[in-house]
C-alpha cells in the first residue's frame, strides 16, 4: 500500500507542486455540482436525510461535587441516554433562530460572533449563520479573557451567540470593555439573572430567540442567501504565539476543503455515529462534523471530561459518552492518543507476568501482520476487545490531526483498537484542508498525499539546511495552493505576506511547516521554521523535533524544550507521569506528593537520566539532549493558557510562566 503512487509532481520538478493522483487535471471545489456554500450543502442533506437522526445530546440526571483527598472538589455527572433530533428538526430550528437573529437586528454581512462549548447549540448557530450569510467570528471556549476582549472587539459584533457557564465565568468581567454588543444570546435551557451586567445589553435564551424567529411576521421576511466568495467564518486561532489572529474563511474554502477530506474518508455515510467532543471553534473538529451531517451521519455530542467511564466529570460506576453512543468515527489531537496509550499500556504493567507477556506477544504478532497488510480476529476477540470498549466497541475509523502523531501511539491506536488511524494535516488557513493518509496505509511520521482540493510545492529553505535537492528526498517549506486557501487574516495586513496569489489568480499558503516528499507522493513533517534555534556554539537546534522524541518516555507526559542563542546547551520543563513519577520515587526511598516530588533534585536527576536513554536511543545529538530539567506537578490544559485547544504548546507563555526557572538554570553553568 504505502509503494503505490499516490501524488506526482505536474512540473516533474523534485520541488512540484505535487497533486493527488486523482486530480491531475484540476483540483476539486466542490464534492456535489451546484452545492457551493455551506447552506445548500445542509440543505441537499436535510432533503436527503430528513426524519433520520442528526444531533443527538445526553440528559443530565444528576450531579454533585466530589473533594479528592488533597482538597479539590470535582463535579460528578450521572447522564442518561442520547436524545436525537432529525435532519428536519434540526433545518426548523436553523430557519427560526436565523430568522430570530435578524428580527433582534443582526445584518446579513455584518459579523456575529460564538463563545461557546462544543454542543448541538453551536451546530445549530452556524448553520443559521451560513443560512443567513451572517459572518460567524468563532472564539475557543478556553480562551483567557483578555484574548476574547481582543477578538470581541476587533469583530465589533453586535450579537454573541454563549454558554450559562461562560457568561457568568468569563464574560461577566470583560463586557463592559466590548462597547459594540447589543444582544447576548445563551444556549442553555434555564434563567439567567441579568444583574451585573451593562444596563444596554439584551440578554436572553436561544430558545426565546428560535420562538420569536417562528412567529408569523418573522416567517415571511425574505433571506438574504450567501454567495460562494462570501466570507462564512473568521476563525480566531489560539495560537502559539502571541495575541489570536482571525483568519477569514470563505463559503467555497470550506466547500472545496470539505469534499478534499471526504474523498480520502471511505464509507462515510447514515450507518456511521461520529462522536464530537473536540473544540467546534477548531477548524478540524468544525468541517469533520459538518462532513459527517453532509453525508447523513448522526453527530452525538460529548467532551473530554465525559468522553469515557474513567473520566474526570463522570460518577464512578456511571457510563461515560462513548460506551452509551458506541461511535464509528471520531476525531483526536495526538494529545488524547498519547494519554490513551500511556493509560493502558500502565494498566498493562500492572498485570500479572503471565498476562503481560500474552499481551506483548499478541501485540507484536498483530503489529507484524497489520504491517503485511493481514487483520488478527482471534487476537482482536480474545486481548484486545476490553481495550477497543473503552472507545464504545464500534470505532472504525479515526482521523487525527493538529499536531504530529508519535509511531508508538499510532501503532498503540492500531493494534489495540483495532482501528485505522488517518493522520492529517492542514491549517485553519487553508480550511484545514492539506493532506490525510489511506485508510490502511499503517506507515509512521508521515501525512498522507495532498487532498484532490489542493496542490504543495516545497520552498527552499536554505538556513534551516532544508532544500529540493535533499537526498534520498526533497525537502523545503510547505506551501499549500488551491480552492480551500483561505482569504488572509482579519484586519492583518502585515500577517497577510504569508499568502500569494499566482499568475492564475490561485492563492498560495506559505505554512512555516517544513515537510519532506516521499517517492509515493506522500508527505513527512520534518520541522517547523519557528522552533529552530541557533545555540552560542552555531549548532540549530529544532524544539519540535526534541520533543517529539522525548514525549515517547513513559516517564513524560508532556514537555517544552527551551533554547536560547545566547547559550551554550539547551533546558527543558517536564510534566511527568505521575504514576511513574511515584514508582520511580518508591524505588529511590523518596516520599511525598507530586509537588514534593517534582522539585526533589534526586527526582530531576531521574527524569534527566530517562530523557538521555530515550534522546541516546533515538540519535539525537550531544548538543540536542537537555542537561537540566524544571519538574511541573500541574498539568497544562487549554484553561492554564499554556497550551493551545489542540494542545500545542504555547513557547511564549510557558517562557513568561517560567522564566525565574529559565533563569535559574542558565544561570548556574
Amino acid at each position: 500500500m504505502a509503494s503505490q503512487k499516490k501524488a506526482k509532481s505536474t512540473s516533474g520538478r523534485p520541488e512540484g507542486p505535487y497533486r493527488d493522483v486523482e486530480a491531475l487535471d484540476g483540483l476539486a471545489h466542490m464534492e456535489f455540482e451546484g452545492k457551493d456554500t455551506l447552506d445548500k450543502l445542509f440543505d441537499h442533506a436535510v432533503q436527503r436525510f430528513g426524519k433520520a437522526p442528526c444531533l443527538g445530546t445526553r440528559d443530565v440526571m444528576s450531579e454533585e461535587s466530589e473533594t479528592q483527598p488533597n482538597g479539590k472538589v470535582f463535579k460528578k455527572l450521572v447522564l442518561g441516554q442520547y436524545h436525537w433530533k432529525s435532519y428536519e428538526e434540526v433545518s426548523q430550528a436553523v430557519g427560526h433562530f436565523g430568522r430570530g437573529l435578524a428580527a433582534l437586528g443582526q445584518q446579513p454581512k455584518k459579523s456575529i460572533a460564538i463563545f461557546c462549548e462544543t454542543r448541538a447549540e453551536w451546530m445549530i448557530s452556524a448553520q443559521a449563520c451560513f443560512r443567513h450569510n451572517f459572518p460567524m467570528v468563532t472564539l475557543y471556549a478556553t480562551l483567557g479573557e483578555d484574548a476574547v476582549e481582543y477578538g470581541l472587539n476587533e469583530c465589533e459584533a453586535t450579537h454573541l451567540i454563549t454558554s450559562v457557564e461562560l457568561l457568568e465565568t468569563k464574560l461577566k468581567n470583560i463586557l463592559s470593555k466590548v462597547p459594540a454588543l447589543t444582544n447576548i444570546i445563551y444556549v442553555d435551557e434555564k434563567d439567567v439573572s441579568t444583574d451585573g451586567y451593562p444596563e444596554s445589553l439584551v440578554i436572553q435564551s436561544m430558545q426565546s430567540v428560535i420562538d420569536l424567529g417562528g412567529k408569523p411576521e418573522n416567517l415571511n421576511v425574505a433571506v438574504e442567501r450567501p454567495a460562494p466568495s462570501d466570507l462564512a467564518i473568521v476563525m480566531y486561532t489560539s495560537g502559539s504565539t502571541g495575541t489570536p489572529k482571525g483568519v477569514m474563511i470563505a463559503h467555497s474554502n470550506t466547500i472545496s476543503g470539505m469534499a478534499g477530506q471526504c474523498h480520502r474518508i471511505p464509507g462515510l455515510g447514515p450507518q456511521d455515529t461520529y462522536i464530537g467532543y473536540l473544540p467546534l471553534a477548531h477548524v478540524l473538529e468544525l468541517t469533520a462534523e459538518m462532513s459527517c451531517i453532509t453525508h447523513g451521519c448522526r453527530v452525538g455530542y460529548s467532551s473530554p471530561q465525559t468522553l469515557s467511564d474513567e473520566s474526570t466529570k463522570i460518577k464512578k460506576g456511571s457510563k461515560g459518552d462513548c460506551s452509551v453512543l458506541q461511535p464509528t468515527l471520531m476525531a483526536a489531537v495526538p494529545e488524547i492518543m498519547d494519554r490513551l496509550h500511556k493509560g493502558v499500556m500502565g494498566k498493562v504493567q500492572e498485570m500479572s507476568y503471565v498476562k503481560r507477556t500474552l499481551f506483548k506477544l499478541g501485540y507484536d504478532y498483530k503489529l507484524q501482520q497489520l504491517k503485511q497488510g493481514k487483520d488478527t480476529p482471534i487476537c482482536n476477540t480474545l486481548l484486545f476487545k476490553q481495550v477497543r470498549a473503552l472507545l464504545g466497541g464500534n470505532i472504525r475509523m479515526m482521523l487525527c490531526g493538529g499536531a504530529p502523531l508519535s509511531p508508538s501511539s499510532q501503532y498503540f491506536m492500531n493494534v489495540c483498537f483495532c482501528v485505522p488511524v488517518l493522520q492529517g494535516y492542514g491549517l485553519t488557513e487553508t480550511s484545514g484542508a492539506a493532506t490525510i493518509t489511506e485508510a490502511y496505509d499503517y506507515t509512521t511520521k508521515r501525512v498522507g498525499a495532498p487532498l484532490i482540493c489542493c496542490e504543495i510545492k516545497l520552498r527552499d529553505w536554505t538556513e534551516g539546511g532544508y532544500t529540493s535537492e535533499d537526498k534520498p528526498n526533497p525537502r523545503g517549506e510547505i506551501v499549500v495552493g488551491g480552492p480551500n486557501v483561505t482569504l488572509g487574516y482579519y484586519k492583518n495586513e502585515q500577517l497577510n505576506q504569508d499568502f500569494l496569489v499566482d499568475e492564475n489568480g490561485q492563492r498560495w499558503f506559505c505554512t512555516g511547516d517544513v515537510g519532506e516528499f516521499h517517492p509515493d507522493g506522500t508527505l513527512q513533517i520534518v520541522d517547523r521554521k519557528k522552533d529552530l534555534v541557533k545555540l552560542q556554539a552555531g549548532e540549530y537546534v529544532s524544539l519540535g523535533k526534541v520533543e517529539a522524541v522525548l514525549k515517547c518516555c513513559p516517564l513524560i507526559d508532556n514537555i517544552c524544550v527551551y533554547a536560547s542563542s545566547d547559550q551554550s546547551y539547551v533546558i527543558s520543563f517536564v510534566v511527568p507521569n505521575q504514576k511513574q513519577l511515584k514508582a520511580l520515587a518508591a524505588k529511590s526511598g523518596i516520599e511525598g506528593e507530586m509537588g514534593e516530588l517534582c522539585s526533589h533534585p534526586k527526582m530531576e536527576e531521574e527524569v534527566l537520566k530517562a530523557m538521555k536513554e530515550a534522546a541516546t536511543a533515538s540519535k539525537l545529538q550531544r548538543f540536542e539532549i537537555p542537561t537540566k530539567v524544571c519538574l511541573s506537578s500541574e498539568p497544562w490544559t487549554p484553561e492554564t493558557g499554556l497550551v493551545t485547544d489542540a494542545f500545542k504548546l504555547k513557547r511564549k507563555e510557558l517562557r513568561r510562566h517560567y522564566m525565574s526557572d529559565i533563569e535559574r538554570m542558565y544561570g548556574a553553568k
